[in-house]
């Protein structure tokens, strides 16, 4: 059968791109698959540095998991609790795993805020959360502005099945890429003008790929705006638990404390893939203080419910406040731990990274080395650190950069070991190039910094694995 025969056949859908898998974001995972990295197996292959998960902690969890079998239904002390757990369950979710969910909120957020149980409606991921959201704020056509660069994810999320389009909010390393009041009014004047309806303004907070915080300033102009406007706003906090030297402000608490405004057009995405280190639990959130977006959501939410399974045994373990206490304290030191280290590492052969203090990756400046300032010379340096270099990072124009030469690194799913041969890898490649990338004591542009520390470079590039092919170089002109 000829394939546009067999097309026909199949929905557009089925037949279309709107996943965006052919991005170079999700290419780069498959040139991980194909070929990945293991100290010992496989110490030539690519090191996974585009996936945002955080493996800092997974001794504290196991250590809990062990002292606590009863929170399993699938153990000898756990296993009376099966029949009850297996079960059909209702699609409100288990009362303690919306109570367990509402409360490790407020704790991530410092207790400073209070979350109703009744308001947490579950979905499979903050993937499905999105596009829940999506289905209950928009119709096909109607548009989310979202503030650049922005998680690629959200192409698929809140595009593919809903029908909605995203709007992109200007803003560049002169201020950090911060979100202006100008830069919000100026998308959507635009879009009036284009004839597209304006339905929300999606941001990320931290922000997913800067690893910055949104100041308390930033929070209420963006509230203002939405009120003004009368449009939604959706918060993704799913990194409000990854955050290090400095305080996160959740939208909650500038709804309650600073600023008033119609709650009916506030909603909250979130969920325990970043702050746990459980992405594979698909334990996603909506949280809204829309009444009617509640209920739409919780009829929605039949289509990805989180097993009750996964609901019991999360129950418990955030029911245990020593636990989360410990849990929430610890992550936050490692992964400021492990931002340091990198951030010195790269500084060593010259690496600006954009200043963040939250997230679990990094905002990688490469612009010297690209021959010139163009999103096409962008991809041929990615091409080269993935196939040469060996390792998968994800390019600035896949999160819709409108500046050339930036590259997301994420650094908390991989072990010491690993850290150190991407690091010595970096520094390999750098070298060749040495008039490009010499160190500089101070990079003035916006917030961008160059960390200095009394650390051992040494230790990195004696590892054994440090040697590697030469890998062709890309002069700068610039």
């Amino acid at each position: 059968m000829a394939i546009t025969s067999r097309n026909q056949l199949l929905s557009k859908m089925a037949t279309g791109n709107g996943h965006g898998e052919d991005s170079p974001y999700f290419e780069g995972w498959k040139a991980y698959d194909s070929d990945p990295f293991h100290l010992i197996d496989n110490p030539d292959g690519v090191i996974q540095m585009g996936l945002a998960e955080n493996q800092l902690c997974f001794d504290l969890v196991q250590e809990w998991i062990l002292n606590n079998p009863k929170a399993s239904i699938c153990t000898a002390e756990g296993v009376d609790d099966f029949r009850d757990i297996a079960v059909f369950q209702d699609y409100h979710g288990l009362p303690q795993f919306r109570n367990a969910v509402a409360k490790f909120m407020g704790k991530v957020r410092g207790n400073r805020v209070a979350f109703d149980p009744d308001r947490v409606v579950m979905s499979g991921g903050a993937t499905g959360a999105h596009e829940m959201i999506a289905f209950c704020l928009a119709d096909p056509g109607d548009a989310f502005l979202v503030p650049v660069p922005y998680y690629p994810g959200f192409d698929r999320d809140l595009r593919w099945r809903t029908g909605t389009q995203l709007i992109p909010v200007a803003s560049g390393s002169k201020n950090g890429f911060k979100v202006t009041r100008k830069d919000l009014e100026d998308a959507y004047e635009k879009a009036q003008k284009d004839n597209i309806r304006v339905k929300g303004l999606l941001i990320t907070n931290p922000s997913n790929p800067l690893g910055t915080i949104l100041d308390r300033e930033t929070l209420k102009s963006v509230v203002s705006f939405i009120n003004e406007k009368n449009i939604h706003l959706v918060c993704d906090e799913i990194y409000a638990a990854t955050v290090f030297g400095q305080e996160f402000i959740s939208i909650s608490e500038i709804i309650e404390d600073d600023i008033e405004c119609n709650r009916d057009l506030i909603h909250i995405v979130y969920s325990l893939s970043k702050d746990m280190g459980f992405p594979g639990f698909r334990v996603g959130i909506v949280y809204s203080y829309n009444d009617a977006v509640v209920s739409c959501a919780r009829k929605m939410s039949s289509f990805g419910l989180v097993s009750s399974q996964t609901q019991h045994l999360i129950a418990s373990m955030l029911s245990d406040d020593e636990f989360v206490e410990r849990f929430i304290r610890e992550s936050a030191k490692r992964l400021q731990k492990r931002h340091e280290d990198f951030t010195w590492g790269l500084s060593q052969v010259g690496i600006n990274c954009l200043k963040s203090n939250g997230g679990l990756f990094l905002w990688m400046d490469l612009h010297r080395l690209l021959k010139e300032q163009t999103t096409e010379e962008e991809m041929v340096l990615w091409r080269v650190i993935i196939n040469n270099v060996k390792l998968n990072v994800s390019p600035g124009s896949s999160f819709h950069c409108p500046e050339a030469g930036w590259f997301r690194v994420c650094i908390a799913n991989m072990d010491k070991e690993t850290m150190e041969v991407a690091l010595a890898r970096i520094h390999n490649f750098v070298n060749q190039n040495k008039e490009v990338v010499a160190p500089r004591k101070k990079r003035v542009l916006g917030n961008l910094n160059l960390c200095s520390s009394s650390k051992r470079m040494d230790e990195f590039l004696m590892s054994p694995h440090s040697p590697l092919p030469q890998s062709p170089l890309v002069r700068a002109r610039t």
